[in-house]
């Protein structure tokens, strides 16, 4: 009889769980927070680095701690290898180099991270690796922005700060006629919420920083993908550029993986009732949130996650100086750059996360001097609202 597969919400606890005799029956994973490992014998430590013999080397080539965590996110992206790394960007970084050489071009999603942005803005200055954007709508569309030179198609959906939805199906469709990989940044959603791999993508990663820490107290990027490439991608990438996450910090992310679900739930239903009452505030003149039903990508929204997620961004209906002075007024929402903490999380992209992308640029990713980003946390939805309610009709 086939094995049956466990719910995500149970591997989210379980899977790679180590309490073996090895480990004296922990039930959490214990902290290997150790830099090399000895041999039993010469003859050991040479079948080790020989890849003859498995086991461990020194922490920057892999450590027990870490390998839990790597194969816990591979199992819930459905991935065949995970990776893990000191920072979202050192993930992105790792994998970007390794896809591309001097010469190649990458196709973006229009609108990318800005530290993403300004990682292909130096591969363009230094190493001629050049890059275009495409809104990804149509087969037709993505065609024309492909050329010879094109080495990977990278995504990010939803779109940070627009929240802009792209049909991972139909991308990974064309890009397999081309036989180009597609790279999804999943980190607005986490495996709990949209899985790339399944819709015929080929590399997903995260800032895990973010909703997979999920406490504000982490940094950390994690890669998930076929095991050929991401054997390739631990022995050049992670092991000689160096970006590995510590024992301790992947501790830390096990622990908030075993609560991802309650929590992506919790951001999920707040922001679509926050959404709903920003939607109908004057103080508003447009607002970006893929979890309600008149949103424009609404339809792949339901094809491809779950729910809307727990951030959301929004227009007002005033200047940039607005935009701040609303900010200012708040008192429970704290104004910071990242997401996905417990703690409802407010920024303003055109000069925080966005501002080293140009201002035409900016405008054409859709990011206006009074768009304001709301990474919703686990509060009470009505202090929430109190307290934004307050700032809007200061404004």
């Amino acid at each position: 009889m086939k094995k049956k597969e466990k719910q995500i919400e149970t591997s989210m606890i379980h899977s790679h769980q180590n309490n073996s005799q090895e480990y004296k029956g922990s039930l959490t994973t214990p902290i290997f927070q150790t830099s090399t490992f000895s041999f039993a014998s010469a003859e050991e430590g040479a079948g080790r680095f020989a890849g003859e013999e498995e086991g461990f080397i020194y922490t920057r080539l892999g450590n027990p701690t870490v390998k839990v965590l790597e194969d816990r996110i591979s199992t819930l992206e459905r991935g065949e290898r995970g990776l893990a790394f000191a920072s979202g960007m050192a993930a992105v970084s790792a994998v970007l180099i390794a896809l591309t050489k001097a010469g190649d071009h990458v196709l973006c999603s229009n609108g990318l991270y800005g530290c993403t942005y300004g990682l292909l803005r130096m591969f363009e200055d230094k190493y001629d690796i050049s890059h275009d954007f495409s809104y990804m709508e149509t087969e037709e569309e993505l065609r024309k922005k492909i050329t010879a030179k094109t080495s990977c198609i990278f995504i990010e959906t939803p779109i940070n700060p627009t929240m802009k939805v792209i049909d991972l199906s139909m991308v990974a469709r064309v890009a397999k006629e081309y036989n180009i990989p597609v790279v999804v940044d999943n980190t607005f959603c986490t495996p709990y919420l949209q899985r790339p791999l399944e819709h015929g993508c080929d590399i997903v990663l995260h800032s895990a920083t973010k909703y997979i820490g999920g406490h504000g107290d982490v940094i950390a990027g994690l890669v998930v993908g076929r095991k050929e490439f991401m054997d390739e991608l631990a022995m050049s990438q992670q092991k000689d550029i160096g970006g590995v996450l510590s024992p301790f910090d992947s501790w830390l992310l096990l622990r908030g993986i075993k609560t991802l679900h309650v929590r992506m739930d919790r951001h999920s239903s707040n922001a679509n009732k926050i959404a709903e009452k920003l939607s109908h505030h004057p103080k508003v003149k447009k607002l970006y949130y893929p979890g309600l039903e008149n949103h424009d990508s609404s339809a792949i929204v339901q094809k491809q996650m779950k729910t809307g997620g727990g951030v959301l961004a929004f227009q007002l209906d005033g200047s940039k100086e607005e935009a701040q002075r609303f900010m200012n007024q708040l008192k429970l929402i704290q104004i910071a750059v990242s997401l996905g903490d417990a703690e409802t999380l407010i920024q303003h992209p055109a000069t925080m996360t966005h501002a080293v992308v140009p201002e035409e640029k900016r405008k054409e990713m859709g990011i206006g001097d009074s768009l304001i980003r709301l990474s919703v946390g686990l509060e009470s939805v009505e202090d929430l609202w109190d307290d934004l309610e307050l700032a809007l009709n200061q404004i």
